[in-house]
């Protein structure tokens, strides 16, 4: 049976734990630095690693940690299963890529799940035919709330040098993935970060819109904030020649000749978070399910790293 481990027992932490149980794989063993959290599981990764030699790890540790620990995890022949981001800088994920290249055998894996939802697939196919014509553009909101004492329970999620950023790489990074995803590769962005409803607590950004240009010539928009007043369905809408593309939960295609066709998704996982989507499962019995093939898992490394350098990118247009 394989075996596997989870590193950081944090909140998202939950969503993997179930989901190893659900598809059968052997949990031998979890791993916190905090004591309280880590119960009677290790609090040094390391040991973990040496001492219950597992077939894949989860980490779900905060993201300046992601890459020691993949590389830790890599050099003793465990395959890697990382939730987002892939990194906490870009600078970091190349090192990761580096890594990777040195250990063939193992695999990769980054959790950009959003791109296993129904809706997303139907999307993506649907554009891809060409039964809609041209993509003319897009835009994607993020409205999400998050309080102080989402910061004050987890510093580091308000600190750059240890979470690499603010809404747009802890929140909005999966709805900026599919845009890429579904509209093209961007060629160019421009945008602003900033901090609108919070103070010197924090020193990432709360808000942030982006303007992006896609390879194919279609233009979209990005507006993501965790100042809302509550968590809204994301909203993702795509404009083609023939129709318009929506979606938030659902999808839903509006024909310019009056006809509508609707693709339901999933709603919750397993935590009841609705905002985060359903599709954590699928991802990861993917992942298991390729650990035999000789290729790399797709979503590994280098997709992991493409919303981040846009982001990076954004980013250092401000400093």
């Amino acid at each position: 049976m394989t075996t596997a481990a989870v590193i950081g027992c944090g909140d998202v932490s939950v969503v993997h734990l179930a989901a190893i149980e659900r598809l059968g794989i052997e949990l031998v063993g979890v791993c916190d630095t905090d004591p309280a959290r880590a119960g009677t599981g290790h609090v040094d990764h390391r040991d973990l690693l040496d001492e219950l030699r597992p077939d894949v790890v989860h980490v779900c540790t905060p993201h300046d940690q992601h890459v020691p620990i993949a590389i830790d995890a890599l050099e003793r022949g465990v395959h890697v299963l990382l939730e987002k981001p892939v990194a906490h800088t870009v600078a970091e994920a190349e090192r990761l890529a580096a890594a990777v290249k040195d250990h063939p055998a193992v695999k990769v894996g980054v959790c950009l799940q959003n791109r296993y939802n129904r809706t997303a697939r139907a999307a993506r196919m649907l554009l891809a035919s060409g039964e809609l014509g041209s993509v003319r553009g897009g835009s994607a909101t993020v409205l999400w709330h998050r309080d102080r004492e989402y910061y004050r329970a987890r510093p580091w999620r308000g600190r750059t040098a240890r979470s690499g950023g603010g809404v747009l790489i802890n929140q909005a990074i999966h709805t900026l993935d599919l845009m890429e995803w579904l509209l093209g590769d961007v060629v160019e962005l421009r945008g602003h970060a900033g901090r609108y409803g919070f103070g010197p607590e924090i020193d990432v950004e709360d808000t942030a819109h982006l303007l992006l240009e896609h390879a194919g010539g279609a233009r979209s928009v990005l507006f993501a904030t965790v100042t809302n007043v509550h968590d809204a369905p994301v909203s993702i809408e795509v404009v083609t020649e023939r129709a318009t593309v929506s979606i938030r939960g659902d999808l839903t295609v509006s024909y310019r000749d009056g006809r509508t066709e609707v693709v339901t998704e999933r709603r919750t996982g397993p935590d009841g978070r609705a905002y985060w989507g359903a599709s954590h499962e699928l991802l990861i019995a993917d992942f298991y399910r390729r650990l035999s093939e000789p290729a790399p898992f797709w979503l590994g490394v280098e997709e992991g790293t493409r919303s981040l350098r846009l982001i990076d990118q954004l980013y250092r247009q401000h400093t």
